[in-house]
């Protein structure tokens, strides 16, 4: 028997993204231009592929070919023929389904490695005796030589992503360990290279000394500057005794079809400055410049309240086991003008708000940028998988100075969080109604507070290359008592200072800023709650945060001592915190359940929420802000570090409780997706069932023009760097 935590439930939640009504009320060119970002995100989101494991690429092809030879109806058939039974059909379309989900065999949520939950002789007599196999059987047997062993294997380092022996990544060669990625970043820093669209592969050099090849994500694969185009860091570079070489062509073909439909997207715009957006993106793949990203972004943010709205490119990076490097993500989504006209509400009130955080007034920006905050119904969502909100871009600098977006997915929040009374963990009976009552509406509160004042506020201070400050040198460190006494240098980035627990601790930041806030009423009644309602979604987004801690545990692997994810982590450290306020805020009870096995309690004293909690969270969130302000990570990581250490020490003993987490854990959904196509001039719809059925059927259409054009070129370029991670 595989562990659970490595296989998907063939009960496994798979909703409808739902799009349809609002994109029928788009215009006939708002209709084209969504359908051309929409492919050109479903190519990129491709990339995410080669950015998982070696052997993604041989997974997806395989996998699309078996189910474009034949329908799965007949596959099925094929299925018996071998002696697979209903339910190891059911486990491998699951599986398909996840691959396809995850864009590879790693969750994108944990970063768990899924395998087949059914014999491997089995799959592979359904593999030979399949149509696919009959029309090429070489074709197919290379792809099975390939992933074949690897999309079974459990193996310790194979369990999890991970850097060095802590697990598997393609961000870097197989050989290069955390030495070598802090390498990296201090040369990257010194070049005025950004990490978001690299790579990073370790070899030994003629002369036996060891050469670092920085791989820029770009359509044009050789160091001449293109017309336009300024310096484009290619060259040969001797960095501290070893040798750096940076070169570009990661990911060409596929980003020669994002171009490509971003040129044809131009033609639907709906202004000059969205034309420029998309120029600005598409000098970005093809040369791969950052900077023209930086520039596509800015425009991005002056789109204010566009009908269709899009976002693509190397965005998160959460994956990176150094936290520098971005997945290719790609998302259009059409504006839910009801929800958008509280979020612009949200927004009126932020400069009221933000004086309420607890830290000086020298620690928030100079002025706030109001962003833009909608809430969209998503139509595509490429990557590895679909947040329920995002606050974007991540470059530091624009943020700073030019602003920010904020969208609240809608149609995810629908569907995603929903859930079963008798699938419901860890609470008491009394709170299970109140739970499924006002989960989704408190949740809406919290995702609106968390990246419009979470993630949108604080300030950085930075000394830039003229050695000017952006703050008075006599602001006084709250923490301290004394002058601030650390700084943000020239070129340093939230990211490449804090790396590997930035974007955990900066997820934190912002969920303790959605706790905090969600206390002031005028902010509940701006959502339309008020009274008795307004306590009782105060007192469910508490609780749900703080069973949102117990169920992270599902998410620290013991073995390394590592989270394998930003946000599980984050709250799991707010648990810590509101367990540490003591005078019985919050309890967690192990316990054995009706059905004999371990079990828990989770309890929340709503009385204490404004007085024990609100403090103790308030003395907490100052200290993740004033570290981060002051690029202190020293302090910083410490403060986190600790909370996030998870032992078996009393009273929680969370190592236990972890065990009692897997044994009932609900796995995370997945979500079926719309296609568009073109027929005689006009936009068409496609959508799909809500099965595992209906999602690979959707990605067998997906690229049904130019599928085999796709497929050879991923399984090219998944063998030209297959040797990169053969030792592992």
């Amino acid at each position: 028997m595989v562990d659970s935590q490595y296989v998907l439930p063939n009960d496994i939640g798979i909703s409808l993204l739902d799009c349809q009504d609002a994109f029928r009320l788009l215009s006939k060119e708002e209709k084209m231009y969504a359908h051309y970002i929409s492919r050109a995100s479903w190519y990129g989101g491709l990339v995410v592929l080669l950015q998982t494991s070696p052997e993604s690429p041989a997974i997806y092809v395989l996998l699309q070919k078996l189910f474009r030879a034949q329908p799965l109806s007949v596959l099925q058939e094929t299925a018996t023929t071998v002696g697979m039974t209903s339910e190891e059909y059911q486990a491998f379309l699951v599986y398909a389904a996840g691959l396809y989900s995850n864009m590879g065999n790693y969750k994108s949520f944990g970063d768990t490695k899924f395998v087949p939950n059914l014999p491997q002789e089995k799959l592979k007599a359904l593999v030979w005796q399949s149509a696919a196999y009959k029309q090429k059987p070489e074709e197919i047997e290379s792809l099975w030589k390939v992933c074949g062993q690897l999309m079974y294997s459990l193996d310790d380092r194979q369990k999890q992503l991970g850097l060095g022996s802590k697990g598997i990544t393609t961000y870097f060669s197989g050989n290069c360990e955390l030495k070598d990625a802090e390498l990296a970043q201090k040369f990257l820093d010194s070049k005025g290279i950004s990490a978001y669209n690299t790579r990073l592969f370790k070899t030994k050099g003629a002369d036996g000394k060891w050469l670092y090849e920085i791989r820029l994500a770009s359509v044009i694969n050789d160091g001449a500057s293109s017309k336009g185009e300024p310096d484009n860091k290619c060259g040969v570079y001797e960095f501290d005794g070893v040798t750096f070489q940076v070169v570009r062509g990661d990911y060409s073909p596929l980003l020669k079809k994002v171009v490509e439909n971003l040129e044809k997207a131009k033609s639907h715009a709906a202004s000059p400055n969205v034309v420029a957006m998309l120029e600005q993106y598409a000098q970005s793949f093809k040369t791969g410049s950052i900077d023209a990203h930086k520039e596509g972004s800015k425009h991005w943010i002056k789109d204010a309240g566009p009908i269709v709205e899009s976002y693509i490119g190397f965005i998160e990076s959460y994956r990176d086991p150094y936290g520098s490097r971005g997945e290719f993500e790609g998302f259009v989504a059409v504006v839910n003008k009801d929800m958008s006209a509280k979020f612009a509400q949200l927004v009126g009130s932020a400069e009221s708000l933000l004086p309420e955080l607890p830290w000086p007034k020298e620690f928030e920006k100079d002025r706030f940028l109001k962003p833009d905050f909608t809430s969209l119904d998503v139509l595509t969502f490429a990557g590895s998988g679909i947040p329920a909100g995002i606050n974007i871009p991540n470059y530091d600098d624009i943020r700073q100075t030019v602003g920010f977006k904020n969208v609240s997915l809608g149609n995810v929040l629908a569907v995603a969080y929903s859930t079963q009374k008798e699938k419901l963990t860890f609470l008491e009976e009394e709170d299970k109604d109140l739970y499924i009552k006002w989960k989704s509406p408190s949740f809406e509160v919290q995702v609106g507070l968390h990246e419009l004042l979470g993630h949108g506020s604080g300030k950085l201070f930075v000394q830039d290359e003229q050695g000017k400050f952006n703050f008075d040198s006599s602001v006084v460190n709250p923490e301290t008592g004394e002058m601030v006494k650390s700084w943000y240098n020239h070129g340093e980035t939230w990211d490449s200072k804090f790396s590997t627990v930035a974007s955990s601790y900066e997820e934190c930041r912002a969920e303790c800023v959605g706790m905090y806030l969600c206390l002031n009423r005028e902010v509940l009644k701006i959502f339309g709650h008020e009274g008795t309602d307004a306590d009782d979604v105060i007192y469910v987004n508490w609780l749900t945060m703080v069973r949102a801690g117990v169920l992270g545990l599902e998410f620290y692997t013991p073995e390394t001592q590592k989270w394998r994810q930003a946000h599980m982590q984050a709250r799991f450290v707010i648990l810590r915190v509101l367990l540490e306020a003591g005078q019985g805020f919050v309890t967690v009870r192990q316990t054995t359940g009706a059905d004999g096995k371990p079990d828990a309690i989770i309890t929340l004293d709503r009385s204490k929420i404004a007085t024990v909690g609100m403090t103790a969270i308030k003395n907490f969130l100052r200290k993740l802000q004033v570290y981060k302000t002051t690029a202190d990570v020293e302090s910083g990581r410490a403060l986190y570090s600790r909370y996030s250490e998870v032992t078996d020490s009393e009273p929680q003993r969370f190592l236990t409780l972890r065990e009692t987490v897997l044994l009932r854990k609900e796995a995370r959904k997945m979500f079926v997706q719309a296609n568009t196509r073109i027929e005689d001039g006009d936009v068409q719809f496609q959508n799909y069932e809500a099965t595992a059925a209906g999602l690979i059927q959707s990605f067998v259409e997906r690229f049904s023009e130019d599928d085999q054009w796709l497929e050879r070129n991923l399984q090219e370029l998944c063998r030209s760097d297959f040797h990169c991670w053969n030792h592992v």
